[in-house]
């Protein structure tokens, strides 16, 4: 036990601290006293005898102002120095050097987002004004299909499956989509005389029609058979899959709710279940997108007066339940007597 505080000026908490130390680390304490060094905090880890040499750490910085902007990593650094001849050291080690020197890897700088190019001017925000377009694939029976839907109502419009992925198909599932929307009329009215229509004169195309920069639909042949249809193009940014978001929802939902479709090997099998997904995605699947109703009824312009129906309902219904509960007395154990 020590009777005896260490130094003067110790108080009883320090007095209680000493007592709880073992007689081992007193006794050093004691000649660290007496030799004048005091018991202030030294810095820990001493010298290590494996230690960096400073002509190491001189290289292990000068790798990294040479190679930071290649390898961006200090794993990769530390391999780099070894690959170079110029040190040996463990990626760890390497972190902490560049640690000391506050250096910093930083990733090449991005290139500025590019901005979404707008509708043009000319078009309007209702059925059959705008279409979109693209093609999904289906890895058992060998086949793409390209869909056409509108923009607004969200109608499956038409389809075609095959195995190529070519331009024909595009003009193919169009002149479908034209014909099943009347639309094949309204052109030759427009284009009498099979002249392409051109974007620099005042005359107003049919519709809008949306694609990414895929072949098939950046195509000569293709932009040909749009420009002599009298349908506009408006390419999404490459690279960027969220301008084609309401195309890329309807596949998403169709692979999620019918994961049967993936699993179809026989392309006749696969066209039939396709027409039966159309018919049950237009005709009886609510769309939360246009306000819970079906795409065919928003297409036939019926959408607004199926929410103001339901609005109208809730109200209706929440004054019956008012006035129901109103004239009769509640029921139940807690309201007896």
């Amino acid at each position: 036990m020590i009777h005896h505080p260490v130094g003067a000026e110790y108080s009883a908490l320090a007095e209680m601290a000493v007592r709880l130390t073992s007689q081992r680390r007193l006794e050093r304490w004691r000649r660290r006293i007496a030799d004048g060094v005091g018991l202030d905090d030294q810095t820990p880890g001493g010298n290590p005898v494996h230690g960096l040499t400073p002509d190491e750490e001189t290289e292990i910085v000068a790798v990294f102002n040479e190679w930071a902007h290649i390898d961006r990593s200090h794993r990769k650094l530390a391999h780099r120095g070894s690959w170079l001849g110029r040190f040996w050291a463990d990626p760890s080690t390497v972190r902490r050097v560049l640690e000391r020197h506050d250096l910093r890897f930083r990733g090449p700088k991005r290139e500025g987002r590019s901005q979404r190019r707008p509708w043009p001017a000319w078009v309007e925000e209702q059925p059959n004004r705008i279409w979109i377009y693209d093609t999904t694939h289906w890895t058992r029976a060998g086949a793409a299909t390209t869909v056409i839907s509108d923009v607004i109502s969200r109608k499956w419009i038409a389809d075609i499956t095959s195995v190529d992925e070519t331009s024909i198909e595009v003009q193919a599932v169009f002149a479908r989509a034209l014909r099943a929307e009347g639309l094949d009329t309204v052109i030759d009215e427009r284009n009498p005389d099979s002249v392409a229509w051109n974007p620099d004169s005042d005359d107003l195309p049919v519709l809008l029609v949306m694609s990414d920069n895929g072949p098939q639909m950046s195509s000569g042949s293709t932009r040909e058979f749009m420009a002599l249809c009298w349908l506009a193009t408006h390419y999404g940014r490459p690279g960027t899959p969220t301008d084609q978001a309401r195309i890329e929802s309807l596949f998403g939902h169709h692979k999620i709710e019918q994961p049967h479709l993936e699993l179809i090997e026989d392309i006749d099998v696969l066209r039939a279940e396709l027409d039966i997904q159309r018919s049950h995605y237009n005709t009886i699947r609510l769309h939360a997108g246009i306000g819970y109703v079906t795409p065919d009824q928003e297409h036939r312009g019926e959408g607004p007066t199926v929410r103001t129906a339901r609005r109208d309902g809730l109200t209706r219904a929440r004054q019956q339940r008012i006035t129901y509960n109103r004239n009769h007395k509640p029921r139940g154990p807690h309201h007896a007597g």
